[in-house]
């Protein structure tokens, strides 16, 4: 079995995605919003970071679930390879252990942005919140099935919902 292959392989069993950035909606917040959501990153082995709260970056553990989205990224994009990637990945949550969460900036986006900025991702060191929400909405892909009702089902209930009372009106 080729040995790069295996590295970036995909488990979505064992919660293992390799050199990707993941996406899970938070409650209420994506049933109304649905390109809100909260977003982790994953080192080399697939173990996931994310910036859950004040103070806080869990490891192997998201904030709110597991994810419904992920966007695999390319090692070959990264020099230093899966060493750079993980070393990033490690200051940037270091630095974020250190922060205040906020909604609106310093979240969970820019949590991965520092990381994607400090291994020079695509020779790039701007990786906003805004770019990575935009790049997770237009080319995540789904967890199967259930990561895509996981995350559309409430946002079309309610808009369902409220066609028809507005009708019924």
């Amino acid at each position: 079995m080729d040995l790069e292959a295996n590295m970036t392989k995909i488990d979505y069993d064992l919660h293992r995605y390799p050199f990707c950035l993941v996406w899970t909606p938070i409650p209420l917040i994506t049933w109304l919003l649905p390109f809100v959501g909260h977003m982790g990153i994953a080192t080399s082995q697939g173990i996931i970071r994310d910036f859950a709260g004040p103070y806080f970056v869990s490891e192997d553990e998201m904030g709110f679930a597991w994810p419904t989205r992920y966007l695999q990224l390319d090692i070959s994009k990264v020099g230093g390879g899966s060493t750079t990637w993980d070393d990033a990945v490690q200051k940037a949550s270091t630095e974020y252990s250190k922060r205040m969460h906020n909604l609106f900036w310093d979240n969970c986006h820019s949590h991965c942005g520092m990381a994607l900025s400090l291994m020079r991702y695509g020779g790039s060191t701007w990786w906003s919140m805004v770019r990575l929400a935009a790049w997770m909405f237009l080319f995540g892909k789904y967890v199967g099935f259930s990561g895509f009702v996981k995350t559309w089902l409430p946002f079309v209930i309610i808009v369902t919902s409220g066609i028809l009372i507005w009708k019924l009106v």
